[in-house]
């Protein structure tokens, strides 16, 4: 009875968010309910009802979002209120539970623990449609949400409630979604900050906290202690690679705001330590060891006299004070600012001593520990951001400087001589001496950067600077350049043999050719003394990040995601041999084709030894505000990533499910490469790029001005250079969604072809017992779900050559059918049955989806017939609102 009371409410809700909608919508446009309600078609309006109709449908495909987290986030609680935290899938309760299950001790317990370090690192890449102020009224729709889920209310009360909400819903109607103007990097910055202060601030101790209590349960009475091992980054305002925008006075903007918002909230936590703190030395008698502490911090906060007047005989209160003060002159720059966060964290520390010490165990660990452990995470710094540079503009600044130093002897990039010459100089420790008056403008400005890294990590806080990322990595001598360049500025520890760079130098791997060259570029780059040293300074540690992005644009979804697992184990494998540690950043998407997955099942897809308790992850765009914009969501969510990471380290050794099989692999190995030679003969169809530009709104996405970095990064015509980001987003556009599922169909097919019946038979055990299959065969079939290939043929209409358009699309629909059919074969029931809540979602939505796409199949028609300029500007309008509508209803953009 109680659980149909709760469907029957969750029913209700829905039914609320819609009739507030159709309350919204009617009184402005009344023919526009018909069309959320069914009772009429999106491509039947006027032209000037478009947009209103659109933004209507865009407006309940958000609210519907809204409403699945909170159903989400109940139905986990629900979940854990019946069966018990230890049932709770991707829960710490249920990893520590398994691990005392399985006979961990506790030291073992606690070397997991300290080895973890898990990086979520947030990026401005232009896959968020949504504007920042939307997402401040979806917020506020959530939290009235969760306000009217409490059954206190009076019904005068929930009515009040329910004006607030259609309030939030007329709101979000009148603000539109379309930016105006192209973001700033300084608004960028500032919008991911927002995550920071809304939620991961007070959500990241309350993770430790949920951790502290699983281990409590599980392993009573032994002293496990729980570091803080989220240690998060940022690439905006460091993200440099094709975007002009980002330049080192950016840079340096982006670390002084960084800066600013964790001193900021530190100053308010501790604000709260002064008014909470008010336990009397009349009452209590602290330990004669405090005296002297407390003496110091109020010397060193230059205000000891002051402090002591306003709060007599109330000693924490005063060294409370005594430390806010010294906070505020750090903010400010003051004298008596601290030297660095660890010293701060220390005087915190010994408030948790001395309160545990007279007895006040429980106010350390309400008030006290979780900015402990804020400050373990945040540092001064709230993030350490990383920079992120091409090889291209590195090797042509390099060259430069060489031309420089050397008319006589110009040294061209990729030569002996040039491999030779980047040496030579390493070794010898050369320092640049040029007139920065002769530099171009794009070296002036890459050495400008590297000086702000420089003083930065010469700094208070020298993990304010995370790492610098090499993206398009293709040889050794593309990483000893980033090496040299921060050698000539300043970063070398000493000249000549013997020194370190201090800096963390990152290799990104992206295309599949530089997948497969990766561990050839790791054992030489090992193979060079100075790079060695610096790595036995970063803790032995080197860290290599993974593109999905590209390598799926260049292969294909299977192939890519096979090239990556395979680069993991190789590359792990020449660390071993070098005594190096290999930590693996990876950068995923929001989107599957641009490795979006489940979390939980991802990470436990990772190879074998590959995670090893360290993990980075890139949070990008829409995925950061669908996963952080609600506090209760960004709980889970790093609940879920963290658990992921721990579990993954305490299972691999015995987990059957992680261990290789080479059979498996085998197979892999065949798969992945037909399904690549399906991906490249689709490619290579005469007339596929026209296709591609046509039958999709690729070149109108530039529009949507979602992004401060440009489409391309050289600014060429080509597939090649276009950005994997919106490669994705026009084929989501379009549904045909093929870069989540095109080539399987054949990849199997085949097998089986040659294989027979067992080939048929060890697919079904890969099936059952492959952890990267499963997940591959899982997320494919979603996209193929979510494809439709008759909406596919009207944006294949679009195409001028008609002939082409056919042949493609027809080409395209076989490998759909074929896919479908197989992986139906695989699954042993209907697309996408196993994933109910998924269906349901997009069943529900369907219709609707379907009606847009339509309409802005004639949209496109329209804006590409460059009719007079009012019609021009409203159709434009109504096709950017339909692109936002579409990526609302599919859940992501690129």
């Amino acid at each position: 009875m109680e659980q149909s009371k709760r469907i029957k409410f969750r029913e209700d809700e829905r039914s609320l968010l819609l009739r507030l909608l159709l309350q919204v919508a009617s009184a402005r446009e009344p023919e526009i309910a018909a069309v959320l309600s069914g009772r009429r078609s999106l491509v039947s309006l006027a032209p000037e009802q478009r947009i209103p109709a659109l933004q209507a449908s865009g407006v309940w495909f958000q609210l519907l979002t809204i409403a699945d987290e909170l159903t989400a986030m109940r139905a986990r609680r629900e979940l854990e209120q019946g069966a018990g935290a230890d049932d709770l899938p991707g829960s710490f309760a249920s990893v520590v539970a398994e691990m005392a299950a399985n006979g961990h001790s506790a030291a073992e317990a606690q070397a997991a623990l300290d080895q973890l370090c898990i990086g979520p690192t947030m990026t401005a890449h232009p896959t968020e449609a949504k504007r920042v102020t939307v997402l401040e009224i979806h917020r506020r729709i959530y939290r009235k949400l969760t306000e009217l889920d409490q059954p206190r209310w009076a019904p005068r009360e929930r009515d009040l409630l329910v004006a607030d909400l259609e309030s939030e819903i007329e709101l979000l109607w009148m603000t539109g979604e379309l930016r105006l103007e192209r973001p700033t990097v300084e608004r960028e910055i500032a919008w991911g900050l927002h995550f920071f202060r809304e939620v991961i601030f007070e959500a990241t101790p309350q993770l430790y906290g949920k951790l502290q209590g699983a281990f409590e349960r599980h392993y009573p009475g032994e002293p496990i202690k729980i570091p803080s091992f989220m240690r998060y980054a940022s690439w905006i305002g460091g993200d440099r690679d094709g975007n002009p925008n980002v330049t080192a006075e950016v840079t340096g903007h982006a670390m002084a705001e960084y800066r600013d918002t964790a001193i900021g909230w530190y100053l308010a936590q501790v604000q709260r330590l002064v008014s909470v703190l008010s336990a009397s030395s009349n009452v209590i008698e602290l330990p004669a060891s405090f005296k002297p502490v407390l003496q110091t911090a109020l010397e060193k906060s230059g205000e000891a006299q002051a402090i002591a007047t306003r709060n007599p005989d109330e000693p924490l209160r005063q060294f409370a004070s005594a430390l806010l003060a010294r906070l505020v002159a750090t903010r400010d720059g003051g004298k008596a600012a601290y030297l660095s966060a660890e010293a701060f964290r220390a005087d915190l520390s010994a408030l948790s001593s001395v309160l545990e010490a007279i007895g006040g165990r429980a106010v350390a660990r309400r008030f006290v520990q979780p900015l402990l452990w804020q400050v373990g995470s945040f540092g001064f710094r709230t993030v350490s951001l990383d920079i992120r540079q091409n090889s291209t503009v590195v090797n042509r600044v390099l060259a430069e400087l060489f031309a420089l130093m050397d008319p006589a002897e110009p040294v061209a990039p990729g030569t002996l001589q040039w491999s030779a010459s980047i040496r030579a100089a390493l070794t010898q420790g050369e320092r640049l001496e040029i007139d920065e008056g002769r530099l171009s403008p794009e070296a002036a400005e890459l050495l400008s950067t590297f000086s702000v890294i420089a003083r930065q990590i010469s700094g208070s806080d020298p993990d304010a600077i995370g790492s610098f990322v090499l993206s398009m990595t293709r040889s050794a001598d593309d990483l000893l350049a980033v090496y040299l360049l921060a050698q000539y500025c300043g970063l070398s520890t000493a000249p000549g043999s013997g020194g370190t760079i201090r800096l963390r130098i990152v290799p990104l791997f992206e295309t599949i050719a530089d997948l497969q060259a990766a561990p050839a570029i790791l054992s030489e780059l090992l193979g060079v003394s100075l790079v060695r040293r610096t790595v036995r300074d970063f803790g032995a540690r080197q860290e290599i990040m993974l593109g999905y992005s590209d390598s799926n644009k260049d292969g294909g979804f299977l192939a890519s995601n096979w090239e990556l697992a395979k680069a993991q184990k190789r590359l792990a494998a020449i660390g071993r041999k070098h005594n190096t540690r290999i930590s693996f950043f990876h950068g995923r998407g929001g989107s599957v084709s641009r490795g979006g997955a489940p979390t939980g099942r991802a990470i436990a897809a990772q190879p074998q030894g590959t995670v090893a308790g360290t993990m980075r992850v890139t949070e990008q765009g829409e995925v950061v505000s669908s996963k952080f914009a609600n506090r209760g969501t960004g709980l889970n969510q790093l609940e879920v990533l963290a658990a992921a990471v721990l579990a993954h380290g305490v299972r691999s050794a015995g987990d059957a499910g992680a261990k290789e099989s080479p059979e498996f692999d085998e197979a892999l190995e065949a798969l992945a490469g037909m399904s690549q030679a399906s991906y490249a003969g689709l490619m290579a169809e005469p007339g596929f790029l026209d296709y591609f530009n046509q039958a999709s709104p690729v070149a109108e996405l530039a529009l949507l001005k979602m992004g401060s970095r440009p489409d391309r990064r050289f600014g060429a015509g080509g597939i090649a250079d276009l950005r994997a980001i919106p490669w994705v987003f026009a084929w989501s556009q379009n549904r045909h969604l093929l870069t989540g599922w095109y080539g399987i169909g054949s990849a199997l097919s085949a097998f089986v072809t040659v294989r027979g019946e067992a080939g048929r038979e060890l697919l079904a055990r890969m099936f059952e017992h492959s952890r990267f299959f499963r997940l591959i065969v899982d997320e494919a079939e979603k996209m193929l779900y979510q494809s439709d290939m008759e909406i596919a043929g009207l944006y294949a209409g679009l195409v001028s050559d008609k002939d082409a358009a056919s042949r493609i699309h027809a080409r395209i629909t076989a490998e759909y059918e074929l896919t479908r059919r197989l992986i139906g074969d695989l699954t042993g029931g209907d697309l996408s049955a196993r994933f109910p809540m998924f269906k349901r979602r997009f069943d529900n939505l369907r219709r609707q989806m379907d009606d847009i796409h339509r309409l802005q199949v004639d949209l496109l028609g329209e804006v590409r017939a460059n009719t007079g300029p009012t019609d021009r500007k409203r159709a434009t309008d109504a096709l950017l609102v339909s692109i936002n509508c579409i990526s609302a209803g599919l859940g992501w953009t690129g």
